[in-house]
């Protein structure tokens, strides 16, 4: 017969099983101690991408202010009766909001209402809708008519072109560097790289499409006045200046619409300084461009 190994298994003799330790209490052999002591693998953690919010009703009223806005514009619409009907519908809302932030029952009436047009931060917060009006109210008030219009389509388009695509590609790109490498402005380091993208290629393409072939066929007030004025076949003065001024023009519009809806302001709202921003800055560029002219 064959020496058994001191590890082997064997029925008839308990004490291969069991060993008594020093303090009388038994325990298996060191074999099946190893056996019985392995540790179950690890399950890999279940994570779970959490569903994206696009906000489509808000999108839609935000993004359909642009075409009215446009619309007004060319069918020759006055500025002046916006502003008053925005300020009278500001009479209105404004009071209506401060009672939501001081009326809990009338708070809960409204979100019932128009609940689905906020953010979880505007029920605790000023509406939004308040900043926007009030840029718009601004806007047209203060700048040139044609400045104007762009910048509310820049609020309109550019911003809710950032947050869609922020929101869908912006976890692939950095963040936003906290200040500007240059002009060390602040910037939203919580917005990315893909939103700032999309804002400023937004914003390129309203100012080109706005002051490239909606200005000359609806109108004849023109901020936009490019140096190298060419001449047409019919002698009509080219003040877009083709396609190299149309190209600066939209470079500056994308940068500056990119810029406008990056920064950081802290508690003032991107509804009210974006299209302050943006239209003064491009104010400000056509200035300094006429002044070569």
């Amino acid at each position: 017969m064959s020496a058994r190994h001191p590890n082997d298994f064997v029925p008839d003799a308990p004490s291969y099983f069991r060993a008594l330790t020093s303090d009388g209490v038994s325990s298996p052999p060191p074999g099946l101690r190893k056996a019985k002591g392995k540790k179950p693998l690890a399950k890999k953690p279940h994570t779970t991408t959490a569903p994206i919010d696009w906000e489509i009703p808000r999108k839609t009223l935000h993004s359909s202010i642009g075409f009215l806005t446009l619309w007004l514009y060319t069918s020759q619409g006055s500025s002046r009766n916006v502003v008053v009907v925005l300020s009278a519908g500001l009479a209105v809302i404004i009071p209506v909001d401060i009672l939501r932030l001081r009326s809990p029952r009338f708070e809960r009436l409204f979100e019932r209402s128009v609940g689905f047009l906020m953010r979880e931060s505007e029920k605790r917060s000023s509406n939004g809708v308040i900043w926007y009006m009030l840029g718009v109210v601004f806007v047209l008030s203060v700048y040139p008519l044609d400045i104007a219009v762009v910048s509310i389509m820049i609020l309109s388009w550019a911003d809710t072109a950032a947050s869609t695509i922020g929101r869908l590609w912006g976890s692939r790109t950095p963040s936003l560097p906290p200040r500007m490498p240059i002009i060390p402005l602040p910037l939203a380091s919580r917005k990315s790289v893909a939103g700032f993208a999309a804002a400023a290629i937004t914003g390129a393409c309203i100012a080109v499409g706005f002051w490239g072939w909606i200005v000359p066929l609806y109108s004849t007030i023109n901020s936009w006045h490019w140096p190298a004025t060419a001449m047409l076949g019919d002698q009509v003065p080219d003040t877009t200046g083709g396609w190299v001024g149309l190209s600066v023009l939209g470079v500056v519009s994308g940068l500056v619409s990119g810029i406008a809806e990056a920064l950081d302001l802290g508690s003032l709202d991107d509804n009210l300084t974006l299209p302050i921003i943006s239209g003064g800055c491009l104010w400000g560029f056509f200035k300094l461009v006429g002044f070569f002219s």
